[in-house]
């Protein structure tokens, strides 16, 4: 089992560019986290579609350049918004600002209204799904060759060139998540170095766990080469005092990387809070 890592996330709803920075800046001088998360959304997805939300990505480079110490990702980027070669491309350019600092975070895609707002198709569930598994072959193919040609049922490469490469070798680690017990956890199995997923009780996170661990053996993997990661979202800084005793209940069922959501007002003193109280789980 790998050793607890827990990092911030910020998502972009309803937040501006300053108050995402001083997130991010409180996080890298924080040392109980180990890494910075935002979403990967056009718009609000928290009860409302009409206020402001920046994109991800973009950002992911912005703040690769002024940070030096957390790794960086889209918990989790939507594999249907970019073809993958563009993403690789995307990706590979954090990576290089950030020296190697990039969480290659992926999903099938799940928001339908965005797709509809921007004209984006949006396939049925398995097509999704069998979407980001060619996406993820199509990034590690432009990532580790010098010339990649790959014909799928929804990607083409025909001599496709990728330099320069991303800085980790062979290529940024992925996080994938999604709950589908059939196709989307076999698709972790393939390609994942962390699984996020999707929230439940204890009891629900590790029967996805399970099943993840059988689609590894059926595949020939190590299940415990992947990390079990989990989110939530805190409501209120007054809920810090809870966050250790919440986070130990999913460590219990095998979670070995915990993402915190932060409310969308900047509080100043919370993330060093949130440090103070989960500390002691990194230090048993």
């Amino acid at each position: 089992m790998f050793p607890l890592r827990i990092d911030i996330k910020a998502a972009q709803h309803d937040r501006d560019w300053a108050s995402i920075l001083a997130y991010c800046h409180d996080t890298e001088a924080t040392p109980a986290f180990s890494g910075f998360w935002l979403f990967d959304h056009f718009v609000p997805i928290n009860g409302h579609v009409t206020g402001p939300c920046l994109d991800g990505w973009t950002l992911l480079g912005a703040l690769a350049a002024v940070t030096t110490r957390v790794r960086l990702g889209l918990m989790v980027g939507c594999n249907g918004y970019r073809h993958p070669a563009v993403l690789a491309k995307i990706a590979t350019t954090v990576d290089q600002v950030s020296q190697g600092r990039l969480d290659m975070g992926l999903g099938a895609g799940w928001f339908e209204l965005e797709y509809g707002m921007y004209g984006l198709p949006f396939a049925p569930p398995a097509q999704r799904i069998h979407e980001l598994d060619e996406a993820c072959t199509v990034l590690k193919q432009l990532w580790t060759e010098e010339v990649s040609n790959f014909t799928g049922t929804y990607y083409t490469l025909t001599a496709a060139r990728h330099e320069p490469k991303p800085v980790q070798r062979p290529y940024p680690p992925f996080t994938i998540g999604g709950g589908g017990e059939k196709l989307t956890l076999r698709v972790v199995a393939k390609h994942a170095a962390i699984y996020n997923a999707p929230g439940g009780t204890p009891a629900e996170v590790a029967h996805k766990n399970a099943v993840l661990d059988e689609h590894c053996r059926a595949l020939g993997r190590d299940p415990a080469t992947i990390r079990r990661s989990w989110q939530f979202y805190l409501q209120s800084p007054s809920d810090v005092g809870g966050v250790r005793a919440r986070i130990a209940e999913y460590q219990a069922v095998g979670i070995d990387h915990v993402c915190i959501g932060l409310p969308t007002a900047y509080d100043a003193g919370l993330v060093a809070a949130l440090g103070a109280e989960v500390l002691p789980l990194l230090t048993s």
